[in-house]
């Protein structure tokens, strides 16, 4: 998140970026996370909405924590910590850095301010920057990692943003929104038919991975079939109004426990107007018309598996997921630009062309899998601290593929396997419809 929050993973497979590239990569990375943290107050990125999401501030300082520690203080002779208290602070998960600070107090931290972070953050980079030229290859391999590991922070952060807004009655707007446009027509539902037989699956050893993509292994596809685009907000407005959230046999036994004890009624965000019809959601450029063209967001694992048994379908797995996706690489979709205004919100479906295979499985949403996040064949976890990534996390959580509009572009690729629990749902996230040939 994407991944669960704070996961990382290693280089899968050398070789890495350029050192010049790397370089600029680590720059570019570094100022866009405080640029996306710009319109926010100190109180505004201090505040903690939930225990699941982390403030703002928590992520400016855990990501910097990660640079300090694993690129400067572990390989760089002499250099002083900026803070000797702070490790505790924003270490996330890492047993073994130490102590660290509960994750549900991570909104009572008033001190350090927002202003002091950032100057933290300008100390790292500057002590980065001179050490650039006598860096190991083991420490320019962790300034890479920490550069992915800071874009799926810059998603969480949005995530969290946008959580954190809705819960004021105000609906404040964090960034203006795009100028009105009329909502589209989404294009009637068209099924492909799915790769079948036996594919290679994993990430291909070219450039950067998580080390929970790989390793790269066969496995027997059966003959199965992909919906060509993502679920839309209007079609799952009919799914609310013929009783989807309230028909226990579309649930399983878990989903039906969390709608009844949580009064679960829509996606996340979705409000009702004055007829009592879900007619609005909320975002972050504040509450909006809901477009029924767009692809529906915000759903959970057991929503998502509810929705696909109404419709008389399943949700895909990883593998057949990937195996169409691949021959869309690299991926191409509307993600969060490194460049120009900020306008996360899932868009429509460009049209289709014929013969043409899937659409919009890069970008938009995170679609939900039914696979479990579990280690693929002879998968070990990387050496030392940053090996306590994703492997221990392979436990009671879900396969999501391709990427949303809050994920910065060039960070998916087919191969990548983001992962929640079954009942969270304030990434961005939405549903690709299967079935079985």
């Amino acid at each position: 998140m994407t991944v669960r929050p704070e996961a990382l993973a290693s280089p899968s497979a050398p070789p890495g970026q350029p050192a010049p590239a790397l370089l600029a990569r680590f720059r570019a990375v570094r100022a866009r996370t405080v640029d996306l943290v710009a319109p926010l107050s100190d109180a505004d990125a201090t505040v903690q909405s939930m225990p699941d999401a982390s403030p703002a501030k928590w992520h400016l300082a855990h990501t910097t924590w990660f640079f300090e520690s694993f690129v400067l203080r572990d390989h760089v002779p002499g250099h002083d910590l900026y803070d000797e208290r702070w490790p505790f602070l924003f270490n996330s998960y890492y047993e073994a850095e130490g102590a660290r600070l509960a994750r549900p107090s991570r909104g009572m931290l008033t001190r350090p301010s927002l202003d002091e972070v950032i100057a933290w953050r300008a100390y790292v980079d500057a002590a980065v920057e001179r050490a650039w030229p006598h860096l190991p290859t083991r420490a320019r391999d962790l300034l890479e990692l920490g550069c992915h590991h800071e874009e799926q922070h810059q998603e969480l952060l949005l995530t969290d943003i946008l959580h954190l807004f809705a819960q004021n009655p105000l609906l404040p707007a964090i960034w203006p929104r795009k100028a009105r446009t009329l909502p589209g027509r989404a294009e009637p539902l068209r099924w492909i038919a799915g790769r079948s037989g036996r594919h290679a699956v994993g990430h291909d050893g070219a450039g950067f991975a998580f080390d929970c993509e790989g390793p790269r292994h066969e496995v027997l596809l059966h003959p199965h079939a992909l919906a060509d685009r993502p679920v839309t907000n209007g079609e799952w407005q009919d799914f609310i109004a013929d009783g989807g959230y309230r028909t226990a046999s579309l649930w399983l036994s878990d989903g039906w426990a969390w709608v009844q004890a949580n009064a679960i009624e829509a996606p996340a965000y979705w409000r009702r107007g004055e007829d009592g019809l879900f007619r609005q959601c909320f975002g972050l450029d504040g509450p909006r018309q809901i477009d029924p063209a767009a692809p529906v967001c915000h759903v959970s694992y057991y929503e998502a598996d509810a929705f696909a048994q109404w419709a008389g379908a399943r949700l895909p797995t990883e593998e057949e997921w990937e195996a169409a996706a691949a021959r869309l690489d690299p991926a191409q979709g509307h993600f969060l630009d490194e460049a120009g205004p900020v306008h996360p919100r899932p868009c429509l479906a460009p049209s289709s062309r014929p013969g043409e295979g899937p659409r919009q499985m890069f970008g938009d949403v995170w679609e939900w899998t039914r696979s479990a996040y579990l280690p693929y064949p002879g998968f070990t976890p990387a050496s030392g601290a940053v090996g306590e990534y994703n492997g221990k996390f392979m436990s009671g959580q879900f396969v999501l593929k391709g990427g949303s509009c809050a994920t910065p572009r060039g960070h998916a690729r087919a191969s990548y396997r983001n992962f929640f629990y079954p009942h969270q749902r304030w990434q961005f996230t939405g549903v690709r419809l299967a079935r079985d040939a």
